[in-house]
């Protein structure tokens, strides 16, 4: 059996840390409501940014040989990455991750910065269900609550989107959303790993989804959930958690997922609709996976905003 990753990893200051990684921006391409992404450079820069930045997930990659190094390979069946995303990174930047956990510990604390030290994302990664809870748990109790929403002012607290079928093949397109495949993304990943692209070698004697790439599996549909949301406008992932229940997930493996809204938040430029999305194998019907993820949506990128706004709560700022 092949090992799972050949990453060299380094002690420092008591953290596991990873290799220096200038990780691809493969969202260039992306749209969605017939307009393009942040992920684009000349959108990014109407926007004030200084070109379109990576997605978030893309930084998880960095974290699998550190979550396997500390806790081996359970990390690839229950471990969890919840993180709060601090600053963006663009193509050519160079990210390092660190974890640092206390001997026999099954949680720990994580980070990722670039060259310059500028914090990338922070927040926990754990194995098992008896794990402290993660840095969006706590989060979650945190949360401002969004007051005056105009581009989620149809969305409602709870709202279940219907279970929908997703399944992610070695050279299956994912869609306007994500305008690539796992073939593709592999080519160009972090850290790379055997058993991504085949299975004889891992222990399940099957190819297992990356973690980043769960992200892809579980969003690659999001625009048919029925979540109401006034546009065109852009957005981007603030906060996000992936945590394996009864995984690996695996490739060529058939899905089922159902998303809630569990939370609405606001911050000065946006307005985000937290959702929770768990993963079941329809063959048993057993929870595999779940995904946290808070999605903001920038104020200004909604042309009417403050004409809108303006007529929902007069007197209000």
């Amino acid at each position: 059996m092949s090992q799972a990753f050949s990453t060299p990893i380094e002690t420092v200051e008591g953290a596991l840390a990873g290799q220096w990684r200038k990780p691809f921006n493969m969202l260039l391409e992306q749209s969605y409501d017939n307009h393009t992404s942040l992920h684009d450079d000349e959108t990014a820069k109407k926007l004030g940014f200084r070109a379109g930045p990576i997605e978030g997930p893309t930084h998880f990659s960095q974290f699998g040989p550190l979550g396997v190094a500390r806790w081996g390979n359970r990390f690839l069946e229950e471990g969890c990455l919840s993180a709060h995303y601090r600053n963006m990174v663009m193509e050519g930047e160079e990210v390092r991750a660190f974890l640092e956990a206390a001997p026999g510990a099954d949680h720990g604390r994580i980070w990722a910065v670039k060259r310059d030290g500028t914090e990338v994302l922070k927040g926990t990664a754990s194995v098992g269900s008896k794990a402290p809870p993660s840095a969006l748990d706590q989060r979650l109790t945190e949360l401002p609550p969004l007051e005056h929403p105009v581009i989620l002012r149809d969305l409602k607290l709870g709202y279940k989107a219907p279970r929908t079928h997703v399944r992610m093949d070695l050279n299956q397109h994912m869609g306007a959303l994500y305008p690539f495949s796992l073939s593709d993304k592999l080519k160009k990943i972090t850290e790379t790993s055997p058993w991504y692209s085949d299975g004889k070698g891992s222990p399940w004697g099957r190819a297992i989804i990356p973690f980043e790439m769960i992200s892809v599996l579980l969003q690659h549909v999001a625009r048919q959930d029925g979540i109401k949301l006034r546009g065109p406008a852009i957005g981007l992932f603030a906060d996000q958690e992936i945590r394996l229940i009864e995984g690996p997930l695996f490739v060529g493996e058939d899905y089922e997922i159902e998303r809630e809204v569990v939370a609405l938040s606001g911050s000065r430029r946006t307005e985000s609709y937290w959702t929770r999305t768990r993963v079941y194998k329809p063959s048993t019907g057993a929870l595999a996976a779940t995904m946290l993820l808070n999605s903001a949506t920038l104020k200004e990128s909604y042309a009417p905003y403050q004409t809108e706004f303006a007529q929902l709560y007069p007197g209000a700022r």
